[in-house]
């Protein structure tokens, strides 16, 4: 399934967009060898920070993506 949306960063307020493609089950090629995210796109202003498909492809986070990133995993992987 895929999911897009916008998430604020609780410590900064910057808004960054997603795009996810999830599955209800763990699979090798998801995050963590085991996830259930197979795809992720993090942008801010347009610009990719991060892209994972089915591997790490692209990852130019700072600390606030990081945070955003771990916000998608709680909820998705």
């Amino acid at each position: 399934m895929w999911s897009k949306g916008t998430i604020s960063c609780p410590k900064t307020g910057e808004i960054y967009s997603y795009c996810v493609k999830h599955y209800e089950e763990g699979s090798h090629f998801g995050i963590g060898g085991d996830g259930r995210i197979s795809k992720l796109e993090i942008r801010k202003n347009g610009k990719v920070l991060f892209n994972y498909d089915r591997g790490a492809d692209y990852d130019s986070l700072d600390e606030s993506g990081h945070a955003i990133y771990k916000i998608i995993l709680a909820k998705y992987n």
